[in-house]
């Protein structure tokens, strides 16, 4: 059994600290290959080697571009669409309204207007037509003159609505990253990484990078055809990045060097569109995940969650300033009413939550009216807040169920929802191991629960046995500092599959601590040197946390904190992100 570090078996949250470290020959192995200790520490805990460490700290597209012709239909798509530009076809993008569909939709419109041909985008109402494609979006399409349609981050198991387009005589070429069956649909092509004969290995791919494999395709295919005026693909990557980022897939790999390049993109030349975004956040380079996480993200998709569903994708894809400043702003003021929306819920869910079984391996939650838009963000957070798989289901007026869920590590949600929908139980249902959406009749909803219960049972139980918090090591308050937070960036960019670094600090005493709004506490601590660090504990009153910190008389405490440096104004200082707390022993 692994030994907990500082002997702590139960945090505040519930959790078995560890190190994250299983292998500390590897360390010294990085150490010696000219590696200081923490940076050594940081890459073991990655399981990162001397060998991989090399392409690890800075990852190219030179080593990591797979050949786009490994996915099955790349080469045909990628003609079919050389195809429709040579001959001035009508092409409409058809994209998911989320920040992968909508950097999918503006990184493929952006190649077609270098090439000299605009495509037109259709992006579904998340709350009136739902996920994905459907029968009478197309035959929409079709009467509006489209003579092609590019599916980006749905359609892969659209079976009924591409049999419509299929009988209406539209093609269609679908390029998707979602799991789907092992019956391909009547298309043109279909590229997905995820489909069940796909040996390319490529699926930890987001929509977002396997569209950026599409334009290396189609860029291939001009320029073998004599085609002049292929654009420069790298001006595309920051949006490349953001859904990378955005749709939470392991940050490992070809990922790794999408993210790590493309973060360079948005830093230094921006698509205009994630420049007025993070203009009106406030936010200034260089960019981080973070940036992308929670700051640009939850704007673009605030747009296809409670307001105008192709918004982003219009914003990233245009080069009209008045349009780019109108949407910008307007995305920023609907994210802060879809905060508003989603705290609302988030309370009457967590109630509702509190009610079920201790023992439950599945947090299923269902109200009428909640809104759609926000369901996803409200199951991150009943996932984090119970540490089980959660899916919320809002019921609208005309009586339909429309859910999101997210899930642990190790428990395949996606798949369980695909298996579900194959029982009846659904009537749509997708997604991929960490989310998914389905749509549900409400009698339906508790034996849909049964059945998730006894899917995922073994699943989550595993996970929870292996459910340790990973310390990547134990610090003194004096070395959160500059140093640190060098040898984090040197290892970073962070995301799934690639945690950010978290650090204990032993001993302290509490010193201040004060509620803040969003539930969050201001906090700030003392080792027995008198050496004070501070900084912030976020959703401490969800957590448990603020119920110590701020206790009349605080006990002294280990934390579990990200160390961050904050610059205000020109000012640098380092602060911490508490995450974790348990009390000293005596």
């Amino acid at each position: 059994m692994t030994q907990s570090l500082l002997n702590v078996e139960k945090s505040i949250q519930g959790r078995r600290w560890v190190l994250r470290v299983d292998d500390e020959e590897r360390v010294t192995n990085l150490v010696n290959a000219g590696h200081n200790l923490t940076q050594a520490r940081l890459m073991a805990g990655r399981h990162i080697t001397v060998e991989t460490a090399p392409d690890f700290l800075k990852p190219t597209l030179r080593s990591a571009m797979p050949d786009p012709s490994n996915l099955r239909h790349m080469d045909k798509a990628a003609s079919r669409i050389v195809d429709a530009v040579q001959n001035g076809e009508n092409v409409t993008v058809f994209a998911d309204y989320d920040v992968d569909g909508a950097t999918s939709a503006a990184q493929l419109i952006r190649w077609g207007r270098a090439m000299g041909q605009e495509f037109s985008l259709y992006v579904p109402d998340r709350i009136k037509e739902g996920y994905g494609p459907t029968g009478q979006a197309f035959e929409q399409i079709k009467s509006q003159g489209a003579e092609l349609v590019i599916t980006l981050d749905c359609g892969a198991s659209a079976d009924e609505a591409l049999g419509v387009a299929h009988d209406i005589n539209l093609p269609v070429i679908v390029i998707d990253h979602h799991l789907m069956g092992a019956t391909l649909p009547p298309v043109y092509a279909l590229v997905n990484p995820n489909r069940e004969d796909d040996i390319s290995g490529l699926g930890d791919l987001a929509a977002a990078g396997v569209t950026f494999l599409l334009l290396v395709a189609l860029n291939r295919e001009a320029r073998r055809r004599g085609v002049e005026g292929t654009p420069d693909l790298l001006k595309f990557l920051d949006l490349t990045a953001l859904g990378t980022i955005c749709d939470v897939v392991p940050l490992t790999g070809l990922n790794r060097a999408y993210v790590y390049q493309g973060l360079k993109v948005l830093s230094s030349a921006p698509n205009p569109g994630l420049a007025a975004l993070a203009h009106h956040a406030g936010a200034e380079p260089p960019f981080t995940p973070y940036h992308g996480g929670f700051i640009l993200g939850p704007r673009i998709n605030a747009g296809g969650r409670i307001g105008q569903a192709d918004m982003g994708a219009q914003l990233l894809s245009s080069d009209d300033p008045k349009l780019i400043e109108n949407y910008a702003a307007e995305l920023g003021r609907i994210n802060e009413e879809r905060k508003q929306l989603q705290d609302q819920i988030l309370q009457e869910a967590y109630a509702q939550a509190q009610k079920l079984a201790p023992d439950s391996n599945v947090i299923l939650v269902a109200m009428e009216n909640w809104h759609a838009g926000v369901i996803g963000i409200v199951a991150g957070r009943l996932k984090d807040r119970f540490n089980r798989p959660a899916i919320v289901i809002g019921i609208d007026e005309h009586g339909v169920g429309k859910g999101s869920g997210r899930s642990l590590h190790g428990v395949n949600l996606g798949a369980a929802i695909v298996q579900a929908k194959a029982q009846g139980l659904l009537t749509a249902g997708g997604g991929h191991a960490m989310a998914a959406g389905l749509t549900i009749e409400p009698d339906r909803i508790e034996e849909f629960h049964r059945f998730m219960e006894e899917k995922l049972q073994g699943d989550v139980r595993t996970a929870l046995k292996n459910d340790y918090y990973k310390i990547d090591a134990l610090l003194g308050a004096s070395a959160a500092g500059q140093g640190l937070i060098g040898d984090i960036d040197a290892i970073g960019p962070y995301g799934a599959k690639m945690p950010e670094p978290v650090f204990a600090f032993a001993d302290l005493r509490i010193t201040f601590a004060k509620s803040v709004r969003g539930g969050h506490v201001r906090c700030a601590f003392e080792d027995r040197d008198g050496v004070r660090i501070s900084g912030i504990a976020f959703r401490a009153e969800e957590t448990g946390l603020a119920d110590v910190l701020m206790a009349p008389n605080p006990p002294r405490v280990h934390i579990a904190a990200r160390v961050k440096e904050n610059n205000w104004q020109g000012r640098r200082t380092v602060d911490i992100q508490l995450a974790d707390m348990a009390i000293a022993s005596d």
